[in-house]
């Protein structure tokens, strides 16, 4: 019995390794966010952006790095390949690139600038993406959901990654009491 155990939980760590690896390396974290609307994700290398534009027919692409971001620790926002995705995008007719770079926890000036992308009708579909896709870009994803679709502030939360204890959006730590006591326009 032991044995058998033993084997299924080297399969769950296999497994669970292996979608780790798929979604940060290969997928880049994308994700919907809302059907066909909003999307989030990390970095897209410039040669692969493409393919992700037209097959998500995506308008927009809102780049959360650089220059404005200050977190160079756990987020390399390295120049060149910042400008090297840029000129990708750029060559693309029809796409708006929206660089936005936000510290983990965005001023009030961020904010501001962000809805007044999100209130135009024509940038949708909408790319919103960080470094890895699980700080900034869900940040902002769970601002749209509150802001756009009537999520609470614990709705929008939840969703933006599992919230054991210690997370970056738990409560107690900056992302998730910024979540937490966030007020959307609706509520000012």
């Amino acid at each position: 019995m032991t044995k058998k155990i033993t084997i299924l939980l080297f399969s769950i760590v296999i497994l669970g390794v292996s979608k780790y690896v798929y979604d940060v390396h290969f997928n880049y974290n994308f994700k919907e966010i809302s059907k066909n609307k909003v999307y989030k994700s990390g970095v897209i290398p410039p040669e692969k952006i493409a393919t992700y534009i037209e097959d998500h027919q995506l308008k927009s692409i809102i780049d959360l790095r650089f220059p404005r971001s200050k977190d160079k620790i756990n987020n390399p926002e390295i120049p060149d390949e910042l400008t090297a995705e840029k000129r990708a995008v750029e060559q693309l007719e029809g796409v708006n690139y929206f660089n936005l770079g936000t510290d983990q926890v965005p001023t009030q000036e961020t904010v501001d600038e962000f809805l007044e992308i999100m209130d135009d009708p024509f940038n949708y579909p909408v790319l919103i993406h960080c470094y890895h896709g699980v700080g900034r870009a869900q940040m902002f994803s769970a601002l749209y959901r509150i802001e756009y679709e009537g999520w609470t502030n614990q709705e929008a939360r939840e969703q933006t990654r599992l919230l054991l204890k210690g997370s970056s959006f738990d409560e107690g730590a900056s992302k998730g009491d910024y979540l937490i006591n966030y007020k959307s326009r609706a509520q000012n």
